[in-house]
């Protein structure tokens, strides 16, 4: 076994530095706390990016993961297994789809959700109805197709050529996406309910019913990108079910495992026929081990006591850190939905965002950030209301050292 110490330094040593992780290490969880490598705590509001759902260590999760590892661990898609099908059996049960397609990250569902849409305009109109609408400050993964749907330059930057055929609108703006839109080219409209990466930024409802229909009129396909407004992140299963406006393809990943790695994208039968066999696929999409997980994830999220608690806590922490931010004058705002939190920064302290960042965990609290201007919070799904009390008492103290 190799002895050598495991410290931050070794990541600058062994591995490829496209992150920059900070200096602390975390060893154990439970519930929303977690503890470094000296024993520190920390108050878990970053919910490894709106992953852990059901917080470190869950019982249920952890008891579903050692039962399927005395099973089976993984097969292949030769064949299938017992926890993929019931897991597919419970989502088509909670939505609207009826056909799912698994995978291992928000990536890969993109992926295939794109992919799925081009093939299914191939069939049923044509080569040249292949175009993707995405918008501007948008996100959907690191692969080459999903960062050039992706409305950031700066993903792309010295990957191209990217994928031809994409446009980009600028969201909440419904006359951007007119211009761009036609019936002859258009084959899908992507869209996230709630831009994450770029700043935790709602859309409007009267903005997603207009998409909903101009897809309609345009004979293009609806997808949400649910990677992280999903699984309950906003009080609603999935955040379409608050809006009320049902997408033809829908992502999912982040909370779906509640940490451990799968994902998935729902569709509707008639839809999902344009991948017919061989014509796309995944070695680990479907691991028993990953569906088992999942399962016990989504019958626990969509309970209605559980989904009814989100919200509850949402507004306990949103009106914690708005009092912050008005009393020492860093927040303008606290937007988003559920435990989907954006804390806007003033004008006074825009672009810091990473500062608040780095004092909350010399006080014991980790947040994250959307963009330099926004502090993010996408903490447990259950977090008690006592750790959201000390967690909202260890940031103003990292606030306050900060504004001194």
């Amino acid at each position: 076994m190799n002895k050598e110490p495991v410290n931050r330094e070794l990541f600058d040593d062994v591995m490829v530095p496209n992150y920059a992780p900070g200096t602390i290490i975390p060893v154990r969880g439970e519930g929303s706390r977690v503890w470094d490598q000296e024993g520190r705590e920390f108050i878990d509001l970053q919910g490894g990016i709106a992953v852990s759902c059901l917080g470190h260590s869950h019982p249920g999760l952890v008891g579903a993961l050692q039962e399927q590892s005395e099973k089976i661990w993984h097969l292949s898609n030769v064949m299938t297994n017992e926890p993929a099908l019931r897991l597919a059996k419970t989502l088509c049960d909670l939505t609207f789809a009826e056909r799912v397609f698994f995978a291992n990250s928000g990536s890969e569902a993109n992926e295939a959700a794109f992919k799925l849409a081009r093939r299914y305009s191939w069939e049923h109109f044509g080569p040249e109805k292949h175009e993707i609408i995405s918008f501007r400050n948008a996100f959907h993964g690191r692969t080459l197709f999903t960062v050039s749907v992706g409305g950031q330059a700066k993903y792309l930057e010295g990957f191209e050529p990217g994928p031809g055929g994409i446009h980009h609108a600028e969201f909440n703006d419904l006359e951007t996406v007119k211009k761009l839109i036609s019936k002859e080219k258009t084959c899908a409209v992507v869209i996230e309910p709630i831009q994450g990466e770029s700043g935790v930024v709602p859309a409007d409802p009267e903005f997603l019913k207009g998409l909903r229909q101009l897809c309609d009129d345009n004979n293009a396909l609806l997808i949400f990108d649910e990677v992280q407004s999903g699984m309950g992140r906003t009080g609603h299963l999935y955040a379409y079910q608050m809006y009320d406006v049902v997408p033809d393809i829908l992502t999912s990943a982040k909370g779906l495992g509640g940490g451990f790695p799968i994902s998935a994208m729902l569709t509707t039968a008639s839809i999902a026929t344009s991948l017919g066999v061989g014509t796309h696929g995944s070695t680990y999409g479907g691991n028993a081990l990953a569906c088992a997980v999942a399962q016990k994830v989504v019958d626990t999220v969509s309970q209605p006591d559980i989904l009814k608690g989100i919200n509850k806590r949402s507004g306990h922490l949103r009106k914690g850190m708005m009092d912050i931010g008005e009393r020492y004058g860093v927040f303008s705002e606290v937007r988003g939905a559920g435990l989907l939190l954006g804390c806007v920064l003033t004008e006074k302290w825009q672009g810091k965002a990473k500062e608040f960042l780095n004092a909350g965990l010399e006080e014991g609290v980790m947040v994250l950030v959307a963009g330099a201007d926004v502090v993010r919070l996408a903490p447990s799904l259950i977090i008690p209301d006592a750790d959201i009390d000390e967690a909202l008492v260890r940031f103003e103290a990292a606030v306050k050292k900060l504004v001194a």
